[in-house]
């Protein structure tokens, strides 16, 4: 339940004793430090890690709001971008932490957008055998998606995120007017991970947001729409913490999306672009093989289309099944996708490998 409290909302990810809330606000960065304080009472010093983008814009914001808590800040910084999301970084990180003087009741921050929560959240489970860690998300796609949850990881060379660990947070301070300082691509990029929440369960917020006309009503429907994208995912993490079964349902136009951002190389495509790609493609192939309501595809692309996102009709299918083959949820020889019945409502479709070639989409 998504409970309101003036301009800021909170809901409960109940995991047991590895439960935590998300707290979703404007002005919710400069009240992280006495949050903190209260939540983690015997935690003295705070490692930030952030990238080169953002802690310029809000690292001394935070370590100021952490100060006046009576913390003890320092802030570590890696060059932005998935390239940097890898085992070199991660071991330069964990070394800085342990020169910083971390110790196992301290605690970690991770300030920025889905590539530092994944490897702030990374490090945090591997220090120490495990710190606290909160995640302060800065990007839409972090703060509907990535920051909730609790897997992180870093990428090898074979592929992405095949380093990794469920490690959930013991927080998630979500500051929506973050977002006012976002390149339009990168918030484009996160309304690709909105519209599969409405794709695969809320035809409500798939329609609100295709009436979003511009990027400013987009910004200022965002606490509406980061709530009901973070409800949707809480419900799911509650219910299969460790992505054994419905949790797959999350991944919906990732498989492929990952093979684009993989094949390519990360600088080309963004997430948010890989896994739109991804939508459209296992949509149309899905429709087409009469499995997906007549007119999903379209309605797909429409939306793809208002935010500025790619549809990959001309991408090379056949490099990208090789990709495919070794992406983490291919087992033996077959692999799950994520199909969609109409627009807000998923299924899970186990595939021998031979017949995956007829999902990833028809010219």
């Amino acid at each position: 339940m998504i409970k309101f409290d003036g301009p800021t909302s909170s809901l409960r990810v109940e995991l047991g004793e590895r439960s935590y809330d998300i707290y979703i606000g404007g002005g919710l960065l400069d009240e992280a430090g006495a949050a903190t304080a209260r939540l983690l009472p015997k935690t003295k010093k705070v490692c930030i890690i952030s990238d080169s983008n953002v802690a310029p814009l809000y690292g001394e914001r935070l370590q100021k709001s952490l100060k006046a808590a009576g913390l003890v800040p320092f802030l570590l910084t890696f060059k932005a971008g998935e390239e940097s999301k890898n085992l070199n970084v991660l071991g330069k990180l964990l070394e800085a932490m342990a020169q910083g003087g971390l110790t196992r009741s301290d605690a970690l921050i991770a300030l920025g957008g889905g590539v530092t929560g994944d490897l702030g959240g990374f490090a945090a489970a591997c220090y120490m055998r495990g710190i606290s860690f909160i995640q302060v998300p800065t990007s839409l796609l972090a703060q509907i998606d990535s920051s909730v949850g609790g897997k992180v990881a870093v990428d090898l060379a074979a592929g992405k995120n095949l380093a990794g660990a469920f490690y959930q947070p013991k927080a998630v301070f979500i500051d929506t007017e973050l977002l006012s300082t976002l390149p339009r691509r990168f918030l484009h990029d996160g309304c690709a991970e909105a519209v599969k929440y409405g794709c695969i369960e809320d035809a409500e917020l798939f329609a609100r947001l295709n009436a979003c006309a511009d990027e400013a009503a987009l910004l200022e429907a965002a606490p509406e729409i980061v709530a009901a994208c973070c409800a949707i995912k809480a419900r799911i993490v509650e219910q299969d913490e460790k992505d054994t079964g419905l949790r797959a349902v999350l991944n919906f136009g990732h498989t492929l999306g990952h093979a684009v951002e993989q094949h390519y190389g990360y600088g080309t495509y963004t997430h948010g672009e890989g896994v739109a790609i991804g939508m459209y493609q296992i949509t149309k192939g899905s429709e087409a093989l009469g499995l997906t309501a007549p007119g999903t595809a379209a309605a797909v692309k429409e939306i793809l289309l208002r935010y500025r996102l790619p549809l990959g009709d001309d991408i090379d299918k056949k490099a990208l099944l090789a990709v495919m083959a070794k992406d983490k949820k291919k087992q033996g020889d077959s692999i799950t996708l994520v199909l969609l019945k109409r627009i807000g409502e998923a299924v899970l479709k186990r595939l021998p490998w031979q017949e995956v070639p007829a999902y990833i989409g028809r010219s």
